[in-house]
């Protein structure tokens, strides 16, 4: 489930809802000149057409690679509901995944075997989507299939489905609400809106709901509210508006119409006066949510609350950020933000206390921010920066036609709230326009302190279907098209810095990354956490530039930055506007050469760090990844650090400012890194540039990281970790694999594929689909250029985890051969993995990854040109040979995090191996 509307290019800041911000006591510099944005408002030309049946189809050409994205919205949500039956909506988005009368399969299955990327369906208050890129060759099959569960879903719907997907979509709910915090979601939605309210349930719905929906009410639910004429379809990619039109109407042009439809309009339910709650969770840091109701989407007064936001609790820049986490420091996160739907909106403050901060005085601190802004407006800097940070991120849209915050993604939410699929060059003219004194007057007459209207329009007369489609058959599957991946062209700058050039004209953007030989494994026992740390410094000041120096002069160049500290190399990313690439570029090349380590801010981060290792050790999943290196790898190893890579409090509480400089010094060096650049640009054209900005840069000697190899352990063991209270259980299986670029590499990848890589993989068919005792589960090869962890994480119910642990003990024992792999399940795997290669490669972000992977774990330069042929030349015999001599069950380590008092007895039971409880910190205890 996500949050919505055509907002979703803003995802990232609404979904960090704990990523810092900024305040008013560190007010813009009024003394220099505004510089103006002239970021041009991004222009998806669509062609639309609507069926005799009522479905509107949108049209928008992009042929750079052979993919379509199709995107299909259904005009209904959790707000169409009733009290009592809540979450309809939320299960039927699973129950379409479930096969219909001429497609009776697993659909993700089904789609996956195709190659389709970007694969997924969500549900809101407001509307239920599925997407999905598949390639153009596969386009046929995917309309049937999608066009088929529109029309044709409710014959195969039995009782069996019905009681699966319905405790998938429980586990769901357990696996929310045993987060850190998820237990506010429900409180927020019950306490911000009226009893009766469309919004005054969660999407999810509530257990009792679920549990009393018959059969009776799915299909009525079902027949009520998924015809063609509430759907947006939206095609984009590689096909023109005639081909688009002529396949939409064979598959989808026989669906008869639904029957006419109550639709809500506006109800803000503005509140007055305040009422406050309190409610206790299991977590390390106190926070503090305010919300108000607003007017929602497709209003004047959507873009000014949205410029607010970001002013006052939208980043770095923030005036949340500058009082509550730099100055004061109080919260180790405070943000703000606008969220828009249907028929009202909610304008949300959230902040975050520092352990041990008085959370009080830290409300008190984010009143007086908040009254201030209110008082006085934002200043015309202020205003520029967030005007800068919406158009930036509306630039990137272009790169992508499918998934969320793609071109399809808008050009549909656009046309299902407002009927205007380019609503959103009304909403950008509105943020280049508005002025201080506008989004002041928004502040104070909706943040400082209800009506509902049903307008019936008629029916339409004229609705029919075509022809009958025969769907007797399928269409048949398609090839895997050639990819035209740009060449790595290649220099070396006079400092000894190695540059890889991708060509990528696309859209006006450029992405670097400068990957260091470095990451958490140069880490040493006493100093855990140094790589991590040194890498978030970056960017908290250098020599010549303040952080918030930094971050506005980013902000102003529409750019985004980011540090990425992994197990062996950091990267430090840079994605900024062609149009602004000098400027972005001396910053970038500034923070990389000359970081200043202040200690104040040191210090800050210090705390924010050790307070990321509290919740760490608060959240299943990840206090398990915490200490799954050191058991399997050993005490003292260097890949024998948590997966997060965030220390230990011990290292990093003794961490001095001379560590972080040392590091610095020590392994960022020229001759130790390579520069990856993707985008719209040339060799001959950047190569100048980096010359000029790297010119300071001096070589130098580096480290070398010692990375042992060590043998497996001569027989399973179990660990046991205690969380009490919780609601799940997770269970992780581990074992040694060979390094990232084994010769088998990508063949090992298609056998995990097969057992846990997938969603349609042997152990999520069997503990989510058949037994449906868990949301999701998976196994992966973490990456690694020494010895790898090969994974499997399985978070499962509690009263469940005795059996889980058996299916999985189970699982292994036959992938590893007890039930080799079949003929049918490695051409699903291979079908995936060659024809899911091209949807990888779509964004200059995308080709960044994949190349830096080339970089980063010293893979062939074909790796991907060769990956195709790799992956059709496995047999049975071959994946099975394989798989045997790779995945080892008499070698794996077992770790369970969960409710000791509750599992202990039944996982002792089983005698996998010698069990061992241990402690949050991987110590054992009697």
């Amino acid at each position: 489930m996500t949050m919505s509307l055509r907002r979703t290019v803003l995802a990232a800041a609404i979904a960090l809802l704990s990523a810092g911000a900024t305040g008013a006591a560190y007010a813009a510099d009024t003394t220099q000149p505004v510089a103006k944005s002239d970021i041009a408002i991004p222009d998806i030309p669509y062609t639309k057409f609507v069926l005799k049946n009522g479905l509107t189809l949108l049209v928008h050409e992009d042929h750079k690679t052979p993919v379509v994205a199709i995107n299909t919205w259904y005009h209904v949500g959790s707000k169409n509901e009733k009290p009592g039956k809540t979450g309809f909506a939320h299960l039927f988005e699973h129950l379409m995944f479930s096969g219909s009368e001429n497609f009776n399969q697993t659909y993700l299955n089904a789609l996956e075997r195709i190659g389709a990327t970007d694969l997924n369906g969500t549900t809101n208050g407001d509307r239920t989507n599925y997407f999905q890129n598949v390639p153009t060759s596969m386009l046929d099959y995917a309309l049937f299939a999608e066009s088929d569960r529109m029309g044709h879903l409710l014959g195969v719907l039995d009782q069996k489905k019905l009681d699966l997907q319905r405790g998938v979509v429980q586990n769901e709910k357990r696996l929310g609400e045993n987060r850190p915090y998820g237990v506010t979601r429900q409180l927020l939605a019950e306490n911000t809106w009226p009893v009766g309210h469309p919004y005054s349930w969660t999407t999810i719905g509530s257990m009792a709901d679920l549990d009393a929906a018959s059969m009776t009410d799915v299909q009525d639910w079902f027949k009520t509210n998924y015809g063609p004429n509430n759907v947006t379809l939206v095609l984009a990619g590689d096909i023109t508006p005639e081909q688009a039109r002529e396949k939409v109407e064979k598959y989808y042009g026989d669906i008869p119409a639904g029957p006419p439809l109550a639709k809500q309009q506006e109800w803000i339910a503005k509140r007055t006066g305040t009422h406050r709650g309190t409610v206790q969770d299991r977590v390390p840091q106190a926070r503090i949510y305010r919300v108000w109701n607003v007017p929602g989407t497709d209003t004047a007064t959507e873009p000014l609350l949205d410029l607010a936001a970001q002013v006052l609790g939208g980043g770095k820049t923030s005036r949340f950020y500058k009082r509550l986490v730099y100055k004061d420091q109080l919260a180790t996160d405070a943000s703000a933000f606008n969220s828009g739907s249907e028929i009202a909106g909610q304008f949300y403050v959230m902040l975050t206390a520092r352990p041990g901060a008085d959370s009080a005085k830290m409300e008190r601190a984010g009143d007086e921010e908040l009254q201030a802004l209110i008082k006085t407006g934002p200043t015309a800097a202020e205003l520029e920066l967030a005007k800068t940070t919406i158009l930036a991120q509306y630039t990137r849209i272009v790169e992508r036609i499918g998934g969320f915050g793609g071109k399809s993604d808008l050009l549909a939410s656009c046309t299902t709230y407002t009927g205007n699929p380019a609503c959103y060059k009304d909403y950008l003219k509105a943020i280049k326009a508005a002025t201080p004194a506008q989004v002041k007057q928004a502040m104070q007459t909706w943040l400082t302190d209800g009506d509902y209207v049903l307008d019936v329009q008629p029916y339409p007369t004229n609705l029919a279907t075509t022809a009958k489609l025969d769907r007797s058959q399928p269409p048949a599957l398609g090839k895997a098209s050639a990819l035209t991946l740009p060449p790595m062209q290649k220099a070396t700058l006079s400092n000894g810095l190695k540059v890889v050039l991708a060509e990528r004209h696309a859209a006006a953007l450029v992405d670097f990354s400068l990957i260091v030989d470095a990451g958490y494994a140069s880490d040493t026992q006493k100093t855990e956490g140094l790589a991590s740390l040194t890498g978030r410094m970056l960017e908290e000041g250098t020599t010549s530039r303040s952080a918030s120096a930094i971050s506005e002069a980013f902000e102003a160049a529409g750019a985004q930055f980011a540090v990425y500290t992994g197990l062996d190399s950091v990267t430090v990313s840079l994605n900024t506007l062609k149009a602004t690439l000098p400027k972005a570029l001396a910053v970038y090349a500034d923070v990389i050469q000359h970081p200043a380590f202040a200690p104040n801010e040191l210090e800050r981060l210090k705390k924010d760090q050790l307070a990321a290792i509290a919740r760490e050790k608060s959240n299943p999943q990840a206090m398990g990844l915490r200490v799954l290196p050191q058991l399997l790898f050993g005490a003292g190893h260097a890949y024998a650090v948590p997966v997060s890579g965030s220390g230990t409090e011990a290292g990093v509480s003794g961490l001095q400012r001379d560590d972080l400089a040392q590091y610095h010094q020590s392994w960022f060096k020229p001759n130790n890194a390579t520069l990856l650049v993707v985008g719209d640009t040339t060799l001959a054209e950047i190569t100048p540039l980096l010359e000029k900005a790297f010119a300071g840069w001096k070589p130098g000697a580096a480290p070398k990281k010692e990375i042992a190899t060590v043998a497996p352990p001569a027989k399973p063991v179990v660990y046991l970790m205690d969380k009490p209270g919780a609601q799940q259980s997770v269970i992780y299986g581990v074992q040694l694999a060979p390094p990232r670029n084994a010769p088998e590499d990508v063949e090992l990848g298609v056998i995990n594929d097969v057992f846990g890589g997938t969603f349609s993989s042997r152990i999520n068919m069997n503990l989510r689909e058949d037994k449906h005792w868990s949301y999701g589960v998976n196994a992966r090869l973490w990456p690694a250029v020494g010895q790898r962890m090969y994974l499997s994480a399985s978070p499962v119910q509690t009263d469940k985890t005795k059996e889980s642990l058996q299916e999985l003990v189970t699982e292994y024992a036959n992938i590893a051969g007890k039930r080799p792999i079949t003929a049918a399940e490695l051409a699903d795997a291979q079908t995936n993995a060659t024809l899911s290669l091209a949807g990888s490669f779509e964004t200059a972000g995308q080709l960044a990854s994949r190349y830096g992977n080339i970089i980063r774990y010293q893979l062939p330069e074909d790796y991907y040109n060769t990956f195709t042929a790799k992956v059709t030349a496995l047999t049975p015999d071959s994946a099975n040979a394989l798989a045997a001599r790779t995945i080892a069950p008499n070698q794996l380590v077992w770790l369970v995090v969960g409710d000791l008092s509750k599992v202990e007895a039944g996982v002792r039971s089983l005698n996998i191996g010698e069990v061992r409880k241990i402690d949050v910190d991987g110590k054992p205890l009697p």
